[in-house]
């Protein structure tokens, strides 16, 4: 560890990102699911200011609406800084400030986002020198996405979407995301699914417990093709997400009029992501969708995970 308090604050930007694919295993005894994601980070950022403190404390702002974030200990943040404390053996705190860009409970990991900047920041605050795997270890502890916002780029994520193996990844893609003014909980949709799967355990195949990725998408991702990618986006979770938020099926259906090769549901949504051909695809579809009086912003993907910024 190096002496703490070399620095007065510290800033750090971490990624959301989007599940260009997500198959979602069959239910498990304890509850869970096991999952196969292919995460991309896109140019949505959180960023995280961290000062020395006595306690831990945390404010948010943002373009985003940020009146559902808690701002008491149940904060990832605050979680993320006291893990860290506690590993390190650090006896003091940290005040937090976070400028919130990725929609709230919008399926796009805002909130690992969040916690994976925080261990960043304060391990550099703090001086504490951790060695990346034992960063990435506590990143596991506080949520499943929160490994991939510290790595970012392309990653393929397993067991409960935190055992990452980097993608090979050509060029960028352009999407266009249309952000909902409500939120969905991540909980209810996957209960929505279990529910959905047995109503209609005659009809479909039984899932399988340990989900793989699509080689498709792998080879779409590899070879930078967008119109590939179109092909190959899947998520398990959007036809429960659309049963909760019926109004999710008439915002795919006008992406796809106006000019999206693609459109899927980001994780557990409600954030609907289309994906374009190219820059000019993307503005016309920018421009069709805000005047639907749709929130919308574009965003290119893959990004850098987690990492420290100049001020």
């Amino acid at each position: 560890m190096t002496s703490a308090g070399s620095l007065a604050a510290v800033h750090a930007r971490a990624p959301g990102k989007i599940n260009v694919f997500l198959k979602v295993g069959a239910l498990l005894d304890d509850g869970y699911h096991d999952v196969a994601i292919a995460y991309q980070a896109v140019s949505l950022y959180e960023d995280v200011r961290v000062h020395h403190a006595d306690d831990f404390s945390v404010e948010v702002a943002g373009t985003v609406e940020v009146s559902r974030v808690p701002t008491n200990g149940s904060n990832i943040a605050i979680k993320a800084a006291r893990l860290l404390a506690r590993k390190a053996g650090y006896r003091a705190g940290a005040r937090i400030s976070i400028t919130k860009r990725v929609p709230v409970a919008g399926g796009m990991g805002g909130g690992s986002a969040d916690a994976a900047a925080t261990l960043l920041a304060c391990d550099a605050l703090w001086g504490t020198d951790l060695p990346r795997e034992e960063l990435l270890g506590l990143a596991r502890e506080l949520g499943a996405d929160v490994p991939f916002a510290l790595t970012g780029g392309t990653a393929i994520g397993t067991g409960r979407g935190d055992q990452l193996s980097p993608a090979l990844a050509k060029g960028n893609f352009q999407w266009v995301l249309v952000l909902a003014d409500f939120g969905l909980s991540t909980p209810a949709v996957y209960a929505e699914l279990d529910r959905h799967r047995d109503r209609h355990a005659q009809d479909i195949f039984p899932a399988d417990p340990t989900p793989t990725v699509d080689t498709n998408v792998l080879q779409a991702i590899r070879a930078g093709d967008p119109h590939m990618l179109a092909e190959t986006l899947h998520n398990d979770l959007q036809a429960p997400a659309i049963h909760l938020q019926p109004s999710l099926a008439e915002i795919l259906e006008l992406g796809e009029q106006n000019g999206a090769l693609a459109g899927v549901i980001s994780g557990s949504g409600p954030t609907v992501a289309f994906l374009a051909a190219d820059l000019d695809g993307a503005l016309e579809l920018q421009i069709a969708l805000s005047a639907a009086r749709m929130n919308v912003v574009r965003a290119t993907g893959p990004v850098h995970g987690a990492r420290i910024m100049q001020d």
